[in-house]
């Protein structure tokens, strides 16, 4: 089954447990990361890369013993992985599992490579309700909803892409495409101009895998400032715009799945919405 067939045999809203479980899951991943690398400013240090040759998100890499290592979680299968000189070495199955088994396995497989133990870290935010409070990793009923969140990570990765090859030239220009931990989202930030952040013109870009505004995955243009809601141009299909808390151009996945041809008409609604923040924003 290809990633297109995933996406539509499960209901978007219905991703809910198999995105909490992820997400609880990843938490293991980037602290690794907070272990054994100097914290950076932004917490980037901490943030996480979508690799579609492992269906996984990755940690920053570690220098080990043996070479580089890359801790990661990969969605489908539902697993810790461990990855040496681009190698996968070793692979820790969460099905059943509790936190404190998983963090035993990864410590050791820590340690072993002469890097400091994950447990040694402590994250510096909240998760959302729903998330902190697993205590055990059960994905077998959602198998097929897990394998379908990993198909919208890659759906958005290879998006996003497209989008910042061909914002290359701009400057400051798109950020790295990563996954954050703490929103769980993976996104890029188009630098408009040098500056502050709060105060500098940007548009981010990216798709959540779903929280408390949408139920559902969503993919997400939002101008920074954020824009007059007087107004606000005609979005193309699927898309519309989100004005309460945050101004951005949206489109969910139910509204993608009404597209003919999901990639190019997905690529198609970023584009443009990018280009008209970009004139939002200019004027």
């Amino acid at each position: 089954m290809n990633d297109l067939d995933n996406l539509r045999r499960i209901a978007p809203a219905k991703l809910g447990a198999a995105r909490d479980l992820a997400h609880k899951a990843v938490q293991l991943v980037t602290r690794s990361a907070r272990a054994n690398l100097p914290a950076a400013p932004d917490d980037s240090h901490s943030n996480l890369e979508w690799n579609g040759k492992h269906g996984a998100f990755l940690a920053q890499p570690l220098t080990g013993e043996s070479g580089t290592i890359v801790v990661g979680f990969a969605v489908s299968r539902f697993e810790l992985i461990v990855i040496c000189n681009e190698q996968e070495i070793a692979a820790h199955a969460l099905s059943g599992a509790t936190d404190p088994d998983a963090t035993e396995w990864l410590d050791a497989q820590l340690t072993d490579a002469g890097l400091a133990p994950m447990s040694s870290t402590v994250l510096p935010y909240d998760l959302p309700a729903s998330v902190e409070q697993i205590t055990a990793y059960a994905p077998e009923e959602i198998a097929a909803e897990l394998e379908a969140l990993a198909s919208w990570y890659g759906l958005a990765e290879k998006i996003l892409t497209a989008t910042v090859n061909k914002l290359a030239h701009l400057h400051p220009g798109p950020s790295p495409i990563r996954c954050w931990p703490h929103h769980f989202d993976i996104a890029t930030y188009i630098g408009l101009e040098a500056g502050d952040f709060e105060s500098a013109r940007g548009i981010g870009v990216g798709m959540s895998p779903g929280d408390d505004t949408y139920g559902e995955p969503y993919f997400y243009i939002n101008p920074w400032p954020y824009p007059s809601t007087d107004t606000l141009p005609a979005l193309p299909a699927p898309g519309h715009w989100h004005t309460q808390g945050f101004v951005g151009a949206i489109a969910t996945a139910s509204e993608v799945l009404t597209l003919t041809d999901l990639d190019k008409d997905l690529a198609h609604f970023t584009d443009a919405s990018v280009t008209l923040g970009r004139t939002i924003l200019e004027s």
